[in-house]
C-alpha cells in the first residue's frame, strides 16, 4: 500500500471510530448510567414539552412484574420481568419494542411491595450481568442471549437476601464484576467476569446486604469501591477487597440511595428520618462529617435518587418535597412541595425529568439551585391494572439516544425527546 494510500486509510478509519463513537455517546449501559450518577451527557433534546407532552414511539405490555430497570446499548433496551412464577432477563428492540429474546434468572421473588426482580441489568461489551430478586447473578451473551455462567449470592456466597429481596445492579470494572452478597465471608465480593469465580472478599467487612449498589472511584491514586449499607459507609481496594476507610451510617429500616463520589467527598442519603451527610476521605484515607446538624435532615430521599450537577444536589426528600442543596455546606436551596409528589429522577441536556410515583404525572424542569422551574408535564398512560396494592411506579426514567424510557411493572413506553 502506497504512503498516500495508508494515510487515506487512516484517517478513514479515524472518521469510522468517531462516527461509530457519536452514536454510541447516548448509551445508558447500567444502572444510573455511564458513571453510575444519573447524569446523561446528552444534548440536542426537548428544552419544552407540548402539552401533551412528547411523542410516544411505542408501548410494550409484556415486561413482566417488578420494578427492574433499564441499560439500553446500540439497538436494544435490556430489563428484567416476572412472568407466571420465573423472572427473565428481557432484550428488547429500540425501534419498535419488540421483543428479541428473554431468558430465565430464577424463581419468584414474592414480596408484599411487589412481586419480581427489582435491579437493573449491566452490559459490558458482548455481555450483560443481571441480578434476580432472590440473588441469582447471571452472565448472557448481550446479542443472543446464550448464557454464560451464574453465582447465587446465598448458596454460593453466603449471603442472605434482604426483606425487600437483593436490589443491587452489578458493577462491571476491567476484568471483574463486583456485588454485594452480604455476610460473614466478605460482604463485597468480585468475580472473573468471564467465569463468575471469586477473585476476591472483602473479608473484613462484613456488613449484611442492603438495597444500594457499589459506585467505583480513583482517590489518593488508589482504585476503590464505595458502597453503603445499614450501618456503615465504605470504601474498599479495588484490587483484594482491604477496607480502606469505613465510617458508621445510622440507616434505619431499609438504606437505598447510591452514594455519590465528587472531589474526595462521599454523599450519602437515607430515609425513614434519616437524612444526610458529606464525608471528606483525606490523603492518609481518614473519614470526617463534613455537614453541620442543622442541615443533615435536608435531604432524606427515601428511594428516588439524588443527582449532583455542579456543586448542587437534586432530589426528592420526604417531608420536605422537591430539594436542591449545596453539596458542599448542605444548605437548602429551594424546595417544592406542591408541584409534584415524591418521585424519582434523572438528567440530560440542563433538564430534570421527575416521576411522581402515585399517579404516573412526569415533569421536565430545568436544572437551576434557583427554584423549580417547569418546562412540561404529562401522565404516564397506559398504567398498569397488576400493580400491588402496596407497590407504586419506582422505576426511575431514563434518557438514551434521544428516547426516554418509563415503566410502570408489565408496561414499558419509549418516548422521542429529540429536539432534532
Amino acid at each position: 500500500m502506497s504512503k498516500k494510500h495508508s494515510v487515506s486509510a487512516i484517517l478513514l478509519a479515524s472518521l469510522l471510530t468517531l462516527t461509530f463513537s457519536s452514536l454510541m455517546a447516548g448509551d445508558w449501559p447500567q444502572w444510573r448510567g455511564p458513571n453510575r450518577d444519573d447524569v446523561s451527557k446528552e444534548t440536542g433534546l426537548l428544552q419544552k414539552w407540548p402539552s401533551s407532552g412528547p411523542k410516544v414511539l411505542w408501548v410494550n405490555k409484556d415486561g413482566g412484574l417488578g420494578y427492574a430497570g433499564f441499560a439500553v446499548v446500540g439497538d436494544t433496551m435490556y430489563t428484567m420481568g416476572l412472568r407466571g412464577e420465573t423472572e427473565y432477563l428481557l432484550a428488547i428492540k429500540v425501534s419498535d419494542g419488540k421483543e428479541k429474546w428473554a431468558k430465565p434468572i430464577g424463581k419468584i421473588l414474592k414480596n408484599g411491595w411487589g412481586d419480581g426482580p427489582r435491579s437493573t441489568p449491566t452490559v459490558d461489551g458482548d455481555y450483560i450481568y443481571a441480578m434476580g430478586g432472590r440473588g441469582g447473578l447471571h452472565c448472557f451473551k448481550a446479542s443472543n442471549g446464550a448464557p454464560v455462567w451464574d453465582v447465587s449470592m446465598t448458596s454460593d456466597l453466603g449471603g442472605k437476601v434482604p426483606n425487600w429481596g437483593y436490589t443491587e445492579s452489578p458493577l462491571v470494572d476491567g476484568p471483574i464484576v463486583i456485588c454485594t452478597p452480604g455476610g460473614k465471608k466478605g460482604a463485597i465480593v468480585a468475580l472473573d467476569k468471564k467465569t463468575g469465580k471469586i477473585k476476591w472478599r472483602s473479608k473484613s467487612f462484613t456488613d449484611r446486604a442492603e438495597y444500594s449498589s457499589v459506585i467505583k472511584a480513583e482517590h489518593n491514586g488508589q482504585r476503590q469501591y464505595i458502597q453503603l449499607t445499614q450501618k456503615s459507609v465504605v470504601g474498599v481496594n479495588a484490587k483484594n477487597g482491604n477496607v480502606l476507610w469505613k465510617t458508621d451510617w445510622p440507616g434505619r429500616v431499609a438504606v437505598i440511595p447510591t452514594p455519590i463520589f465528587a472531589q474526595g467527598h462521599v454523599y450519602i442519603t437515607s430515609g425513614y428520618g434519616v437524612g444526610c451527610n458529606l464525608y471528606e476521605i483525606n490523603k492518609s484515607n481518614k473519614v470526617s462529617a463534613v455537614y453541620e446538624d442543622s442541615v443533615k435532615k435536608i435531604m432524606k430521599n427515601h428511594h428516588g435518587g439524588v443527582i449532583k450537577v455542579g456543586d448542587y444536589l437534586y432530589g426528592y426528600s420526604d417531608g420536605v418535597g422537591w430539594t436542591c442543596q449545596d453539596f458542599k455546606t448542605g444548605k437548602k436551596m429551594w424546595n417544592e412541595k406542591r408541584a409534584l409528589g415524591k418521585g424519582c429522577i434523572s438528567y440530560a441536556d440542563n433538564r430534570f425529568y421527575c416521576v411522581d410515583e402515585r399517579n404516573g404525572d412526569v415533569v421536565l424542569i430545568e436544572a437551576s439551585p434557583k427554584g423549580w422551574s417547569e418546562k412540561g408535564r404529562f401522565t404516564l398512560s397506559p398504567q398498569t391494572k397488576n400493580r400491588n396494592p402496596r407497590g407504586k411506579i419506582w422505576v426511575h426514567p431514563v434518557i438514551a439516544n434521544g428516547k426516554m424510557y418509563l415503566r410502570d411493572q408489565e408496561i414499558i413506553i419509549c418516548y422521542d425527546i429529540s429536539a432534532k
